[in-house]
């Protein structure tokens, strides 16, 4: 039975506290690499965000760009690699303000048909108002790929429904590079077959955010190059709301889309969402 709209135990109203997220494909080490490092590090300094999702993020022997970006922002970070780029690692990475407790990484479907390997993380941070389940994830890439993208959505999804215990829904982000009416984005928002028994999320820029969301913008010349659509590809979902609205989406906002000192940060437009915590 579901609560009554409006009503709410012993009246205490839904929380006003907030926290939050942001989701963002920094694009490896491709383009101008050295000239763009400054724009994505000032956008995210500027931005503030409690939990950070990045993907395409560069590694190797010595370093990675996530420690170095947790090191300059003073977050805690997990890191993974899933495949080597001209000797280079490129993988996916989570940022939090608050300590990290628990990580997994898991290895996602894929590489035998396309030659490329993908990764889901996984980070529980704890939180001033409890604990946060945070996955972050990057799906093949090409249009003709979407049905690798729906066994790879199921794979994440499960990972998210064994990994999530805490007060507050699990929050997913990352590229999906799919469009909301895909097969595998409905998967995870409940219009079709769930992608995991019982595990349905809400799509962070169908419940706030306005006009048409596209992450992949010809405005930006990096992705006016490629000669590709318009499209809305990289997303922030959230478990449906626990008690009081923890985990409600607020506000959601696109991020990265403006040059910072001339130079386009990245390829992707990002996102930051607020929500209720």
């Amino acid at each position: 039975m579901s609560t009554p709209e409006g009503f709410f135990p012993n009246n205490s109203g839904p929380i006003e506290t907030s926290l939050s997220v942001l989701s963002w494909n920094i694009w490896w080490q491709f383009g101008p690499w050295q000239q763009r490092a400054p724009a994505i590090e000032s956008t995210l300094h500027a931005l503030d965000a409690d939990i950070i999702a990045l993907q395409e993020v560069w590694g190797d022997a010595d370093e990675n760009y996530a420690k170095i970006l947790a090191e300059k922002l003073g977050y805690h970070y997990l890191h993974a690699d899933c495949m080597m780029m001209n000797g280079v690692g490129f993988g996916n990475a989570i940022l939090s303000r608050w300590p990290i407790s628990e990580t997994k990484v898991i290895t996602l479907s894929g590489t035998a048909e396309t030659g490329e390997t993908r990764n889901a993380l996984y980070a529980r941070a704890d939180g001033p108002r409890g604990a946060l389940d945070i996955f972050c994830t990057h799906l093949n890439w090409r249009y003709e790929q979407s049905h690798i993208r729906q066994v790879q959505v199921r794979e994440v999804a499960e990972f998210v429904k064994a990994n999530t215990a805490s007060k507050m829904p699990p929050f997913l982000c990352g590229d999906f590079n799919a469009e909301p009416m895909s097969e595998e984005i409905r998967m995870l928002t409940g219009l079709t077959t769930a992608a995991a028994h019982g595990l349905v999320f809400h799509d962070a820029w169908t419940i706030a955010g306005k006009g048409l969301g596209f992450t992949w913008d010809t405005r930006n010349p990096f992705a006016a190059a490629e000669f590709e659509p318009n499209r809305r590809i990289d997303y922030i979902f959230a478990g449906h709301p626990k008690a009081r609205g923890r985990g409600h989406v607020t506000n959601v906002e696109i991020i990265g889309g403006a040059p910072v000192a001339g130079v386009w940060p990245s390829d992707h437009f990002g996102l930051v969402a607020k929500i209720r915590y």
